[in-house]
């Protein structure tokens, strides 16, 4: 539908700004996830992380208008992403989600969102234990 809101006009600034808080707090203490954040300042990546949700989710083209267009799969090349580590991502983005006070529903809404980005991420295989 045309008029429909998206998830950012519904969510609201304040709720994706918790939701990144909650995020990153996860992301810095998960074993598998901290040092791949390691080497910038939390708050520029919450802040790159904020623009790139708020236009991924569907609200203005923030990220974009910083940072160029998000060619997110190119600008994580230089890591090592694995498919382990897109499902801790998964899981810290998952329990962040949970911790919003909104509708169950809508926190799933909001989750079925990121799978797909976050696999198409993946650029290394799981190293053998």
């Amino acid at each position: 539908m045309e008029n429909e809101l998206s998830i950012y006009d519904r969510l609201g600034a304040d709720n994706l700004k918790t939701l990144i808080d909650n995020f990153y707090d996860l992301v810095f203490e998960d074993e598998r996830l901290k040092e791949l954040f390691s080497k910038t300042p939390k708050e520029i990546i919450k802040h790159k992380q904020v623009s790139f949700l708020t236009q991924f989710l569907g609200g203005p083209q923030v990220y974009s208008l910083q940072y160029g267009h998000p060619r997110m799969r190119a600008r994580h090349i230089p890591h090592a992403i694995t498919p382990n580590g897109a499902i801790a991502w998964l899981q810290c983005m998952g329990k962040a989600i949970e911790k919003l006070d909104i509708d169950d529903n809508f926190k799933k809404e909001i989750y079925g969102c990121f799978p797909q980005a976050a696999f198409h991420m993946v650029n290394s295989e799981d190293k053998a234990e």
